[in-house]
């Protein structure tokens, strides 16, 4: 199961200590968009945009991650205007590897933050990327996804007790 374990878990993206990952020597950021930044569908908000300009004014580099089409993601990221790969295929790590060379940084310096043990996670941690995992925004989702969350409260029962 411990593949499947992230390396933090957080609340929400608006929880991370940003500045202790930047000093720690993480350079750059890949995250999930729905469920993790939004709820599902959703374009991006005040919020967001925010977020994004204060982690690009720390020096982050960024990169949006989804298994959704490029027009759902650019739309999502027209404020933000961010580096960005549709059709991730996560777990697979081929993505992953190609948003470390669009970063243009190692495994070691680069965090992926997300909302699913069974995608996001485990596709990070087969690539050697740090992972933090954030509550989900919504728990009203898709039927596949649902499905998934049963396994994964399995798995965070077992995570939760080692932490």
């Amino acid at each position: 199961l411990k593949m499947f374990y992230p390396f933090a878990s957080v609340n929400s993206v608006f929880t991370i200590d940003y500045s202790k990952l930047h000093n720690a020597g993480y350079k750059a950021i890949i995250f999930d968009i729905y469920n993790t930044l939004v709820h599902h569908g959703k374009e991006s908000t005040p919020e967001i945009d925010a977020l994004f300009k204060e982690l690009h004014s720390m020096g982050f580099k960024t990169l949006l991650m989804s298994n959704n089409c490029r027009r759902r993601i650019e739309k999502f990221n027209k404020n933000i205007n961010t580096l960005f790969i549709p059709g991730a295929g996560k777990p697979c790590t081929k993505k992953y590897k190609k948003a470390l060379g669009m970063l243009g940084v190692k495994d070691t310096e680069v965090i992926f933050i997300g909302d699913q043990l069974f995608t996001d996670v485990w596709g990070a941690n087969l690539t050697g990327i740090y992972s933090i995992l954030v509550k989900p925004i919504d728990p009203r989702e898709e039927i596949q996804i649902v499905l998934k969350r049963y396994l994964e409260k399995i798995v965070l029962f077992f995570y939760l007790r080692q932490v």
